[in-house]
């Protein structure tokens, strides 16, 4: 071989050394640190050389397959939660991974307000401190619009420690932190959000095509190509949502409810694991509160959120409406809302017989002046989160809603209002930023709602 083709060939060795010495190769989430989900097949795969023998070992067994098409992929059944342990991938060449995890793991999704960092939450440096825990690790997905479904992506698991988790989600970090405490095994937390991102970007391209809008410089389908395709199907638990605010708007709340419902069965059908746990947290109140009830985009979202909980099997709903800030759009209050996740994981995942949700609207009486609500989800009892119940209304059949009191009696709630003699509605925290404190004895806040369905939009999909 003359000087300069052998030149050439070593370039072309240091530039792209898996095209020059292909054999196995795994995807980067597989990095030393992981944690692999117990119970339920928990998926390896990657690359090798077509009709390639592929052998992988962990805890003593062994597990065999043919790479196809350059590919390959096995699960590993009935995994035991514990570790650490070495998971080895041997074909032509050997991949070891070290530091290996067996337990619960969660995907973190949304926009800005799952993506806000622990650092800055309020009153979080005391957990940032005691933050150092071997049994939860983190991983960040990066940012990554893509045209196309993307097969890997760098990134890396990170032990939790002060550093890690101060720069990991707030809302994941709390929701992880109590579920790891409350199971006894290791947690695995993957962060994947984007500020400002709707809900089209998040969506695959066989749910909403490419043509189909979203607001502006976003297009459908990006995020979901650039930062969870890369995740699937790595063997997960369930799914964290914190995403709406980019959605927010009048007569917007139809396509929303329509498209969240569309989301979560895409990502079910994309992941292969049935009907795994989705849970949903509510947009928190953030702009100013108005002094009379009025028609609210916000409201609506909330709304849509909460039908979808309603409508799809294992979905849950976390409620943020005592949380907010009427200042900002990112509410510094974090801690309550990873805390009423793991709540909710605990009982919808876990089959806990636990306290997980607040008052949940379920009947309505009239009685003269007065409406009569009933309510599940009341825990050890209906309270007020003040010296008095705040944010019902009340409206005649003139569609006209005026703030009404309200008292607790016994496990229901009585609403009248003096300016509405004859009332055919009620709504409860239906403004942008309600002033709301129905609760349970357990601190839990009660859903917002609305009996009246005089903004009904007919669904667009239907003739």
């Amino acid at each position: 071989m003359n000087w300069p083709a052998k030149f050439l060939v070593l370039a072309l060795a240091a530039v792209c050394p898996a095209t020059i010495r292909a054999g196995v190769r795994l995807p980067a989430l597989f990095s030393n640190g992981m944690v692999l989900q117990q119970g339920s097949a928990a998926r390896v795969w990657g690359w090798a050389d077509d009709g390639e023998q592929v052998k992988i070992t962990f805890r003593g067994h062994e597990w065999a397959t043919v790479a196809r098409n350059g590919k390959w992929m096995v699960a590993l059944d009935n995994l035991a939660p514990g570790g650490p342990d070495t998971l080895t991938v041997s074909g032509k060449n050997s991949v070891v991974v070290e530091d290996v995890l067996v337990g619960e793991v969660w995907l973190c999704s949304g926009q800005s307000n799952m993506g806000f960092d622990l650092q800055r939450a309020a009153d979080a440096q005391p957990d940032i401190d005691a933050a150092t825990n071997a049994m939860i690790r983190l991983l960040v997905v990066p940012r990554l619009k893509a045209e196309h479904p993307m097969d890997d992506i760098k990134l890396a698991w990170k032990h939790c420690t002060p550093r890690e988790a101060g720069n990991f989600s707030a809302v994941g970090y709390y929701f992880g932190r109590d579920l790891q405490k409350a199971r006894g095994v290791p947690v695995g937390l993957i962060q994947s959000s984007w500020g400002g991102s709707p809900i089209e970007s998040w969506m695959d391209p066989k749910t909403i095509a490419s043509t189909e809008s979203a607001p502006r410089p976003w297009h459908p389908s990006e995020l979901f190509n650039g930062m969870i395709a890369p995740l699937i199907p790595f063997g997960i638990k369930g799914a964290a949502w914190y995403q709406g605010e980019a959605n927010v708007g009048l007569g917007r709340a139809l396509p929303y409810h329509l498209r969240l419902s569309d989301m979560i069965n895409s990502w079910r059908q994309d992941w292969g694991l049935g009907n795994f746990p989705f849970l949903i947290v509510q947009i928190a109140p953030f702009k100013p509160i108005k002094e009379q009830p009025a028609e609210s985009p916000e409201a609506e979202l909330r709304e849509a959120q909460s039908l979808v909980a309603k409508e799809l099997p294992a979905v849950g709903l976390v409620v943020t409406t005592d949380v907010g800030d009427p200042a900002t759009i990112h509410p510094t209050k974090k801690r309550p809302v990873g805390q009423r996740l793991a709540l909710e994981a605990r009982a919808l995942a876990y089959g806990e017989k636990i306290t997980f949700s607040g008052p949940l609207f379920h009947s309505m009486e009239t009685d003269g002046s007065k409406m009569i609500l009933s309510f599940d989800g009341t825990g050890s009892g209906l309270a007020a989160g003040g010296e008095k119940l705040a944010g019902f209304a009340v409206s005649g059949s003139n569609r006209k809603f005026v703030y009404a009191n309200a008292q607790i009696q016994g496990d229901k709630v009585v609403v009248s209002s003096p300016a509405v003699p004859h009332p055919v509605a009620v709504r409860y925290a239906w403004a942008d930023c309600p002033v709301a404190n129905l609760e349970n004895r357990e601190g839990l806040p009660a859903v917002p709602f609305r009996t009246d369905h005089f903004a009904f939009r007919k669904d667009p999909r239907k003739p």
